[in-house]
């Protein structure tokens, strides 16, 4: 399993990265592997301001659907629209080309309570 070390996560498999006064968020190696072959997203919620833990949209896969739930409070500015022509990125690549949203973070703070790579990684087992 791939635990970047400069990322933060969440106990429902959320990654978050930083970068400047933006943050791109997907879901963790372990997540993808988990789910499966992921066939599916639907994340319509560019332009809204969501609460840490809100649901910013849902990934279809072959055998469930799960919600996708924000890592901290903020805005989403953009939706990677490559995931909707090629879910299958997020299998491939979900620290990378298959990333989900990019946000601005409302709270830096929030950061703080979510778990880094050593945490993540214990939590999964």
């Amino acid at each position: 399993m791939n635990t970047p070390s400069n990322l933060r996560y969440t106990k429902e498999h959320e990654w978050i990265r930083v970068e400047g006064d933006v943050a791109y968020v997907g879901i963790t190696d372990y997540a993808q592997s988990e789910l499966g072959e992921i066939v599916f997203l639907d994340i319509n919620t560019e332009g809204e301001t969501l609460a840490q833990n809100e649901v910013f949209g849902s990934v279809e896969a072959v055998k469930t659907v799960s919600d996708l739930n924000m890592p901290v409070a903020g805005e989403v500015l953009e939706i990677n629209e490559a995931i909707n022509d090629q879910p299958e990125l997020v299998n491939n690549d979900p620290y990378g080309e298959g990333w989900m949203i990019k946000i601005s973070v409302a709270d830096p703070a929030e950061l703080d309570t979510l778990l880094d790579a050593e945490g993540y990684q214990a939590f999964v087992g």
